[in-house]
């Protein structure tokens, strides 16, 4: 338990002194609010629909919770290179203890970094419904957050480059957040795309959020909760399977 408390205390000091990787992380989502909000509201209105703003905000929030996930793995393969990891791991302790530290870590970032994107939605224009359930809301952030920091500590444990790592991110990270229904109803789509949206992690994250935000689910906030923390358990049992074969 200490081992795994130090690494959280580590992935956090990291966090804190990148002030440039905080501030730059919130370009996509000022971005994305701004831009798609205000320019396809009148026409989400139109449609009758309401304000697209109330809609989009929870998908912003999971865009910001997912690319700050997803996206620490890349220290891992930084500590690799570099010769870091190798002191940690000769360390006397589980190499299990050593991935759950840095997956708490950088879920609890990723965590903070949507609580941030959160603020910024209220500033834009955006109205939770009701401030009773924001402690759903921030774990159902946490769930979302743990799920891809893991899916990015797993990668980066069965890579040694940054470009191969940022590859396969940018190949995966695009479509999880575009087929999420961040950016659009779930109801109503053809049959493939309802398909891919059922399949796809993060639509179940956006759900959440939006349920817990605005009182609109299309899954359940029950089913959204169960498949996350289903999924990083699993996600979990598998990462520090291919953690604990790392060869520094």
């Amino acid at each position: 338990m200490l081992a795994i408390y130090v690494l959280w205390l580590r992935q956090l000091k990291r966090y804190v002194r990148s002030r440039s990787r905080i501030i730059g992380s919130l370009g996509q989502p000022i971005l994305f609010l701004v831009a798609l909000g205000f320019g396809l509201g009148p026409v989400f209105r139109r449609a009758g629909n309401g304000n697209y703003i109330d809609f989009l905000a929870p998908g912003v929030i999971a865009q910001g919770i997912l690319f700050t996930a997803i996206f620490s793995g890349i220290e891992l393969v930084w500590d690799r290179q570099f010769g870091f990891l190798k002191e940690t791991l000769v360390a006397p302790v589980s190499r299990m203890s050593i991935m759950i530290g840095r997956t708490l870590g950088g879920a609890t970032i990723a965590t903070m970094q949507g609580m941030v994107v959160f603020l910024l939605t209220l500033v834009i224009g955006f109205r939770p419904y009701s401030l009773a359930h924001l402690p759903l809301f921030i774990v159902l952030m946490f769930l979302i957050s743990l799920f891809f920091t893991a899916v990015g500590t797993t990668i980066a444990s069965l890579l040694e480059d940054f470009q191969g790592f940022q590859l396969i991110m940018n190949f995966l990270v695009m479509p999880l957040f575009f087929l999420s229904g961040a950016l659009f109803p779930l109801s109503g789509l053809s049959p493939v795309l309802t398909l891919i949206t059922q399949i796809n992690p993060l639509a179940y994250g956006v759900d959440g959020l939006r349920g817990a935000l605005i009182h609109s689910s299309h899954f359940g906030i029950g089913l959204d909760i169960a498949v996350l923390a289903g999924l990083s358990v699993i996600m979990l049992t598998v990462g520090s399977y291919f953690f604990s074969r790392i060869e520094v």
